[in-house]
């Protein structure tokens, strides 16, 4: 693993923070060059420290409606690869939106997204319950997102209650 300058996490923070900021932007928020900048940014990218830039969508202000779950799965690990396989067969298949190993209860957290309930389930079913080495899965369905990746997707008011002091 490779330790990144403070000028580099800096800038993975800005851009984190909002991935549209443009070099000139960053040049300015950090008072450096916007060629230093570039050259940075290229170098993440080059490194595969940045590997996207993303959109983070409210899907509830969206027609288009998507099912999202939360996979807990007990895995039995491979001799001589532990959970490498088994995560890279779950995390081959396109539904699968993240995998993470975890400590706890169970050994892997698959987050799955569907077009219904019957779409997810069947992907369960099918494709993640018979892989050899699953002993179990406990399947949780995000009924709602209030917040994603920093991001608060309600809208919230703001206490308008006269302040009343004796």
């Amino acid at each position: 693993m490779k330790e990144l300058s403070e000028l580099k996490l800096q800038i993975l923070d800005l851009l984190k923070e909002d991935a549209r900021r443009t070099p000139q932007l960053i040049s300015t928020l950090l008072g450096i060059e916007e060629a230093e900048v570039k050259q940075a940014i290229q170098e993440l990218e080059d490194d595969n420290v940045i590997v996207k830039y993303a959109t983070v969508v409210n899907w509830s202000k969206v027609d288009e409606e998507t099912v999202t779950a939360l996979i807990e799965v007990q895995i039995t690990p491979e001799r001589g690869r532990g959970f490498e396989g088994i995560a890279e067969r779950i995390y081959l298949y396109p539904q699968v939106k993240s995998v993470y190993l975890m400590s706890g209860a169970y050994d892997l957290l698959v987050e799955v997204e569907g077009h219904n309930l019957k779409e997810v389930a069947s992907f369960v079913s099918e494709r993640l319950s018979p892989i050899e080495s699953v002993l179990s899965t406990k399947t949780h369905f995000i009924l709602k997102k209030y917040k994603q990746d920093g991001i608060i997707f309600e809208d919230h008011e703001d206490d308008r209650r006269l302040i009343i002091s004796p």
